[in-house]
């Protein structure tokens, strides 16, 4: 962003401002934004941490103040943003997501549209008070290992073989040490942990078919056909295909491509026209998700081919 165009949002009477300040009064950080009461959002728009003063974990800090002190001081429970591509992946960590839950209605007119931008959206949770975030985790983390303790035996420290008590390190063989024999482990059960259980892309496809199940109009195609209520679609689709089901191809390795997963959920898309009208709601459905569907595959560079002209 230009210098005086930053200086007009921070300097806005509209706007309010939260910044991190080292000793002689050295900004190192700060986020502005503005809030639309009635309509229980804020917007944020700007948000900066000094280069050299990146990954240090302030950015995370003044989102964590700003969401606290929103919530005491407003009605406010979410926020709005639009992000360029450099700062996505910290709104995502700050719980902002770029599904949009919020109704147009609510916000459409009152934030500004950035051409090139990503709208974002965060939605707080009202009995979290996010400075204490960490804090809680550690907490819940030492409980759970606190209930775990009995039955494990991880924390205990076993002495060091008595052949490196000299100092003379030479290799043994693991199983004569009664600690390892008694975990009955063995050489094979470390190879076979070693292989992969999945191909090279199962991650990437799995994160990808989660938000496409995540998605709001994908409700018609999560599970097969009820053959009860609608007896005729199988006399009509000759290759029915859910997203259940590609989950459960997913998990046994059926794809071995992101093109193989790709054509499956077209094939849903397109069993779907085929059965019903356009006017239909599950039609109209089809045709949103399978835009979204693009839309994150635009996001993969590798993928590129996939995209349709």
């Amino acid at each position: 962003m230009p210098k005086d165009y930053i200086a007009r949002l921070v300097y806005d009477h509209t706007h309010l401002s939260l910044a991190i300040c080292k000793m002689l009064l050295e900004i190192i950080g700060g986020i502005t934004f503005r809030e639309v009461r009635h309509r229980r959002f804020a917007e944020i728009v700007f948000c900066a941490v000094s280069s050299d003063q990146q990954v240090k974990g302030y950015g995370a800090h003044l989102m964590a103040h700003l969401k606290d002190y929103v919530r005491a001081t407003s009605p406010v429970m979410h926020f709005l943003t639009y992000a360029d591509n450099y700062a996505t992946g910290y709104f995502q960590k700050q719980g902002f997501t770029k599904e949009i839950t919020l109704d147009k209605s609510i916000w459409m007119g009152y934030i500004k549209d950035y051409e090139g931008g990503t709208l974002m959206q965060c939605s707080m949770l009202p009995r979290i008070r996010y400075l204490e975030v960490g804090r809680m985790l550690l907490k819940q983390k030492a409980c759970v290992l606190a209930k775990l303790r009995p039955w494990s035996r991880n924390h205990i420290v076993h002495p060091p073989p008595p052949q490196w008590a000299n100092g003379i390190v030479t290799l043994i063989d693991p199983l004569s040490i009664p600690a390892i024999r008694a975990t009955g482990w063995s050489p094979d059960m470390d190879e076979l942990a070693r292989q992969p259980r999945h191909g090279p892309h199962f991650n990437e496809l799995r994160r990808f078919l989660s938000k496409i199940q995540a998605h709001k109009q994908a409700w018609p195609f999560l599970s097969p056909v009820n053959k009860d209520e609608v007896p005729d679609y199988y006399n009509f689709i000759e290759s029915p295909m859910d997203l259940s089901t590609m989950e459960e191809r997913l998990e046994n390795d059926t794809y071995s491509t992101p093109n193989e997963l790709i054509n499956d959920l077209k094939l849903i898309f397109r069993n779907c026209r085929q059965y019903n009208d356009a006017t239909t709601v599950y039609a109209k459905c089809a045709t949103k998700l399978e835009k979204y569907m693009y839309s994150l595959i635009k996001e993969v560079p590798e993928w590129f081919d996939l995209v349709e002209e």
